[in-house]
């Protein structure tokens, strides 16, 4: 993947890709041909307890080059795109090359476009809100909406007009006026190679089947029975792909195979969503055609 790869001295590398595309391999490459230090953009992989599942890089590979925001955050945290944005801000100015690798693509659109910095949910509209979507109140959620929010969000979408509801409550201010209010980007586009890993969909199942039976063989069922306290609370680090179907293994809900199935579809699935994100937001990013999608 580097022999047509020339990179500006210093300038900070972004690289995003579907799961098992082979990122973190390429990010490796880069710090160790140009220098620079690794830093993650996957929302799974800041967790502590889960460097087997969500195939973070291991110990060797972190004595290779420098890395960071890895297995930083506790298990029962909650951690989101903005806080990410907070802790990888001071990396940036380092003096140290950032090669930022990951595919969690709001964690790029944030940092290449701009965050609104909208004050937390508090737990009691949180729950109110939780409580009207489940209970079919949607429209009671839209008509409390300001107009220019109604306009701008997918109205049909739960999850958008519960958010855009919680942000009105909880700030008295619509979402798009906070959307309008957007500081500039850490990092524009213009001031950095954004590579985007383009995996043809055959190769990249064949990736995810066979990585997943490296994990079983690595431990990941280990891994995941420290974690059945965290999986059982619904804590955000239980969205792990593969835990809640290793996870009903271990309960005795499902066999070992067809455990590694289910969580082979889901990892399958998840790919496929990121593939459709990345074509529909990362249009000028520099596209990396891996083997079968050349």
């Amino acid at each position: 993947m580097l022999k047509n790869l020339t990179l500006t001295r210093n300038a900070p590398v972004l690289i995003a890709g579907p799961t098992a595309s082979g990122k973190s391999a390429l990010a490796l490459d880069i710090a160790e041909r140009w220098g620079g230090t690794i830093i993650n953009a996957d929302s799974m992989q800041v967790f502590a307890g889960w460097r087997i599942l969500t195939a973070r890089p291991t110990a060797q590979d972190e004595a290779r080059a420098p890395h960071a925001l890895y297995g930083h955050v506790p298990q029962e945290a909650d951690y989101s795109v903005g806080h990410w944005l907070r802790d990888v801000a001071p990396l940036l100015g380092s003096g140290n090359r950032p090669i930022i690798v990951g595919g969690t693509g709001l964690y790029f659109a944030a940092l290449t476009e701009g965050l609104a910095d909208i004050p937390p949910t508090p737990a009691a509209i949180r729950a109110e809100a939780d409580a009207l979507r489940t209970a079919g109140a949607l429209e009671q959620m839209r008509s409390a909406l300001d107009r220019d929010t109604r306009a701008r969000i997918d109205l049909r979408n739960p999850m958008r007009v519960q958010r855009a509801w919680e942000v009105q409550q909880t700030t008295g201010r619509g979402l798009a006026a906070w959307q309008d209010a957007t500081p500039p980007p850490l990092l524009p586009l213009a001031d950095v190679h954004a590579l985007l890993l383009d995996a043809d969909t055959d190769w990249l199942n064949a990736r995810i089947a066979g990585r997943l039976g490296t994990m079983l063989a690595a431990g990941a069922l280990d891994e995941v029975r420290a974690n059945m306290a965290q999986i059982a609370a619904g804590c955000p680090s239980a969205k792990a792909i593969g835990a809640p179907e290793l996870a009903a293994h271990l309960r005795g809900d499902l066999s070992l195979a067809q455990a590694q199935e289910a969580a082979t579809i889901a990892t399958r699935q998840f790919a496929k969503r990121q593939r459709t994100w990345f074509r529909a937001r990362m249009k000028t990013w520099q596209r990396i055609a891996l083997p079968g999608h050349e």
